[in-house]
C-alpha cells in the first residue's frame, strides 16, 4: 500500500487526526499535487486550528506557487497561532518568509 492509499485509509476511520493529514499533505506535495495539499492542509486546519505546521507549510507552498496574497494570508493566521500557542521557532520561520516574500 502507497503512503497516500495508508493515510486516506486512516483519515478514513478518523477524519481529524492531524498528523495523518499533515502526512498525506506533505506526500501530496512530494508527488506535486500541490492543489490537493493545499486543500488537505485547509481540512487540517479547520479540523485543528492550532496546529501550526499546516499554516507554515501551506504558506510556503502557496508562496512557492507565487500566490503570495494568500501565503501572507495564511501566514497572518499561522504567525497569530503561533504566537498563541508559544510556538516561537515556527513563529520566527512564517515572520521571516512572510517579510521575504512583501519585500
Amino acid at each position: 500500500m502507497d503512503k497516500i492509499a495508508a493515510l486516506t485509509e486512516i483519515l478514513t476511520a478518523d477524519p481529524t487526526n492531524a498528523f495523518a493529514r499533515y502526512g498525506l499533505a506533505m506526500e501530496h506535495i512530494s508527488q506535486g499535487h500541490t492543489d490537493t495539499a493545499l486543500a488537505e492542509f485547509t481540512t487540517l486546519i479547520q479540523h485543528n486550528p492550532d496546529y501550526v505546521p499546516a499554516y507554515q507549510m501551506s504558506a510556503q507552498t502557496l508562496a512557492k506557487l507565487g500566490r503570495t496574497e494568500e501565503a501572507i494570508d495564511r501566514l497572518h493566521h499561522g504567525i497569530a497561532t503561533a504566537n498563541r500557542t508559544n510556538n516561537q521557532h515556527a513563529l520566527a520561520e512564517m515572520e521571516a518568509l512572510r517579510d521575504d516574500i512583501t519585500t
